[in-house]
Protein backbone atom coordinates (compact mmCIF):
# COMPACT_ATOMS: atom_id res chain seq x y z
CA UNK A 1 0.00 0.00 0.00
CA UNK A 2 1.66 2.98 -1.21
CA UNK A 3 -1.31 5.60 -0.74
CA UNK A 4 -1.38 7.97 1.91
CA UNK A 5 -3.72 6.41 5.38
CA UNK A 6 -5.94 9.02 7.13
CA UNK A 7 -7.96 6.83 8.66
CA UNK A 8 -8.37 2.83 8.17
CA UNK A 9 -10.51 0.32 10.89
CA UNK A 10 -10.26 -3.46 11.11
CA UNK A 11 -11.18 -6.30 13.76
CA UNK A 12 -10.19 -9.59 13.70
CA UNK A 13 -11.77 -12.66 16.45
CA UNK A 14 -9.62 -15.83 16.72
CA UNK A 15 -10.69 -18.34 19.21
CA UNK A 16 -9.29 -19.76 21.80
CA UNK A 17 -8.41 -23.43 21.94
CA UNK A 18 -10.75 -26.10 23.89
CA UNK A 19 -11.34 -25.87 27.45
CA UNK A 20 -9.32 -22.07 27.56
CA UNK A 21 -10.93 -18.15 27.64
CA UNK A 22 -8.13 -16.90 25.45
CA UNK A 23 -10.45 -15.60 22.84
CA UNK A 24 -8.61 -12.54 21.09
CA UNK A 25 -11.04 -9.70 19.41
CA UNK A 26 -8.64 -7.00 18.61
CA UNK A 27 -10.49 -3.42 16.99
CA UNK A 28 -7.28 -1.52 15.16
CA UNK A 29 -7.55 2.37 14.31
CA UNK A 30 -4.57 3.00 12.14
CA UNK A 31 -4.27 6.64 10.40
CA UNK A 32 -1.89 9.73 9.96
CA UNK A 33 -0.37 11.26 13.15
CA UNK A 34 -1.66 14.65 11.83
CA UNK A 35 -5.27 13.56 11.78
CA UNK A 36 -7.78 11.93 13.22
CA UNK A 37 -6.21 8.64 14.65
CA UNK A 38 -3.43 11.12 15.59
CA UNK A 39 -5.64 13.10 17.64
CA UNK A 40 -7.31 10.63 19.35
CA UNK A 41 -3.47 8.90 20.21
CA UNK A 42 -2.29 11.96 21.71
CA UNK A 43 -5.28 12.42 24.06
CA UNK A 44 -4.96 9.16 25.20
CA UNK A 45 -1.90 9.65 27.05
CA UNK A 46 -3.49 10.24 30.71
CA UNK A 47 -5.00 7.22 32.48
CA UNK A 48 -8.09 6.37 33.37
CA UNK A 49 -9.53 4.05 36.25
CA UNK A 50 -9.85 0.55 35.15
CA UNK A 51 -8.41 1.16 31.50
CA UNK A 52 -5.46 1.09 31.40
CA UNK A 53 -3.11 2.52 28.30
CA UNK A 54 0.17 1.80 27.19
CA UNK A 55 2.68 2.13 24.54
CA UNK A 56 3.17 -1.55 22.72
CA UNK A 57 6.79 -2.37 23.28
CA UNK A 58 8.09 -5.69 22.38
CA UNK A 59 10.60 -6.18 25.12
CA UNK A 60 12.83 -3.17 27.64
CA UNK A 61 13.46 -0.36 24.73
CA UNK A 62 12.09 -1.73 21.68
CA UNK A 63 8.55 0.50 21.40
CA UNK A 64 6.91 -0.92 18.12
CA UNK A 65 6.75 1.58 15.00
CA UNK A 66 4.11 2.81 13.92
CA UNK A 67 3.94 4.25 17.65
CA UNK A 68 0.61 2.33 19.17
CA UNK A 69 -1.06 2.37 21.68
CA UNK A 70 -3.08 -0.11 23.49
CA UNK A 71 -5.94 -0.03 26.13
CA UNK A 72 -8.56 -2.58 27.04
CA UNK A 73 -12.28 -3.00 25.85
CA UNK A 74 -13.31 -3.40 29.43
CA UNK A 75 -12.79 -2.36 33.30
CA UNK A 76 -9.71 -3.78 35.00
CA UNK A 77 -10.21 -4.79 38.28
CA UNK A 78 -7.58 -7.68 39.06
CA UNK A 79 -3.29 -6.94 39.30
CA UNK A 80 -3.16 -10.56 37.41
CA UNK A 81 -4.88 -9.19 34.93
CA UNK A 82 -2.79 -6.18 34.20
CA UNK A 83 0.10 -8.35 34.51
CA UNK A 84 -0.91 -10.58 31.68
CA UNK A 85 -2.47 -7.45 29.45
CA UNK A 86 0.96 -5.73 29.83
CA UNK A 87 3.05 -9.21 29.63
CA UNK A 88 2.14 -11.59 26.94
CA UNK A 89 -0.79 -9.87 25.46
CA UNK A 90 1.17 -7.03 24.78
CA UNK A 91 4.21 -8.94 23.25
CA UNK A 92 1.47 -10.64 21.14
CA UNK A 93 0.65 -7.61 19.97
CA UNK A 94 4.10 -5.84 19.32
CA UNK A 95 4.87 -9.23 17.38
CA UNK A 96 2.09 -9.08 15.16
CA UNK A 97 2.75 -4.88 14.77
CA UNK A 98 6.74 -5.76 13.88
CA UNK A 99 5.70 -8.99 12.08
CA UNK A 100 3.20 -6.87 9.26
CA UNK A 101 6.16 -3.97 9.22
CA UNK A 102 8.41 -6.52 7.59
CA UNK A 103 5.94 -8.28 5.78
CA UNK A 104 4.92 -4.93 3.84
CA UNK A 105 1.71 -4.83 5.31
CA UNK A 106 2.19 -1.68 6.82
CA UNK A 107 4.39 0.50 5.07
CA UNK A 108 7.90 1.05 6.17
CA UNK A 109 7.88 4.71 4.13
CA UNK A 110 5.35 6.06 5.92
CA UNK A 111 6.04 4.24 9.96
CA UNK A 112 6.83 7.90 11.39
CA UNK A 113 4.05 8.99 9.64
CA UNK A 114 1.21 6.93 11.17
CA UNK A 115 -0.04 5.70 14.63
CA UNK A 116 -2.45 2.64 15.97
CA UNK A 117 -4.39 2.15 19.07
CA UNK A 118 -5.52 -1.03 19.50
CA UNK A 119 -8.61 -2.00 21.35
CA UNK A 120 -8.01 -4.98 23.23
CA UNK A 121 -10.27 -7.80 25.12
CA UNK A 122 -8.99 -10.11 27.63
CA UNK A 123 -11.45 -12.69 29.45
CA UNK A 124 -11.78 -12.05 32.94
CA UNK A 125 -11.32 -15.47 33.70
CA UNK A 126 -7.78 -15.80 31.92
CA UNK A 127 -6.73 -13.69 35.13
CA UNK A 128 -7.75 -16.14 37.89
CA UNK A 129 -8.00 -19.60 35.80
CA UNK A 130 -5.10 -21.58 37.26
CA UNK A 131 -4.87 -23.79 33.83
CA UNK A 132 -3.97 -20.78 31.28
CA UNK A 133 -2.34 -21.69 28.34
CA UNK A 134 -0.25 -18.92 28.04
CA UNK A 135 1.03 -20.20 24.61
CA UNK A 136 -2.65 -20.01 23.39
CA UNK A 137 -3.07 -16.28 24.76
CA UNK A 138 -0.28 -15.37 23.15
CA UNK A 139 -1.15 -17.23 19.84
CA UNK A 140 -5.05 -15.74 19.64
CA UNK A 141 -3.62 -12.33 20.50
CA UNK A 142 -0.73 -12.43 17.80
CA UNK A 143 -2.90 -13.68 15.11
CA UNK A 144 -5.84 -11.59 15.65
CA UNK A 145 -3.99 -8.81 15.76
CA UNK A 146 -2.06 -9.10 12.40
CA UNK A 147 -5.47 -10.34 10.96
CA UNK A 148 -7.32 -6.78 12.08
CA UNK A 149 -4.37 -4.79 10.93
CA UNK A 150 -4.17 -6.85 7.80
CA UNK A 151 -8.25 -6.02 7.35
CA UNK A 152 -7.62 -2.14 8.31
CA UNK A 153 -5.11 -1.89 5.13
CA UNK A 154 -6.79 -3.73 2.68
CA UNK A 155 -10.23 -2.20 3.35
CA UNK A 156 -11.75 -5.28 4.49
CA UNK A 157 -14.48 -6.55 4.50
CA UNK A 158 -15.17 -4.49 1.48
CA UNK A 159 -19.09 -3.13 0.99
CA UNK A 160 -19.54 -5.89 -1.77
CA UNK A 161 -18.69 -8.70 0.87
CA UNK A 162 -21.05 -7.38 3.15
CA UNK A 163 -23.80 -6.90 0.92
CA UNK A 164 -22.98 -10.25 -0.63
CA UNK A 165 -23.08 -12.02 3.30
CA UNK A 166 -25.79 -9.74 4.17
CA UNK A 167 -28.29 -13.02 4.71
CA UNK A 168 -25.79 -16.05 4.96
CA UNK A 169 -23.79 -14.13 8.02
CA UNK A 170 -25.17 -13.68 11.26
CA UNK A 171 -24.00 -12.24 14.44
CA UNK A 172 -23.15 -14.98 16.55
CA UNK A 173 -25.35 -13.17 19.63
CA UNK A 174 -28.45 -13.57 17.66
CA UNK A 175 -28.42 -17.30 17.14
CA UNK A 176 -30.90 -17.90 19.83
CA UNK A 177 -33.24 -14.69 18.91
CA UNK A 178 -33.97 -15.64 15.21
CA UNK A 179 -34.49 -19.41 14.37
CA UNK A 180 -35.36 -20.84 10.77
Amino acid sequence: MSEHIWLATGEATVLAAEGQFTDAMPEVLIGDVKGPVGHAFASMTGQVAGHPRMFVIRDLNQQVRPATMMTTKMTVKSEAYVELLGGIVQAATGDAIVDCLAEGVIPKKQVNDLCMIIMVWLDPRCATDANLDKKDLYRTNYEATKLAITRALNGQPTADELIANRKSVSHYALEDVFED
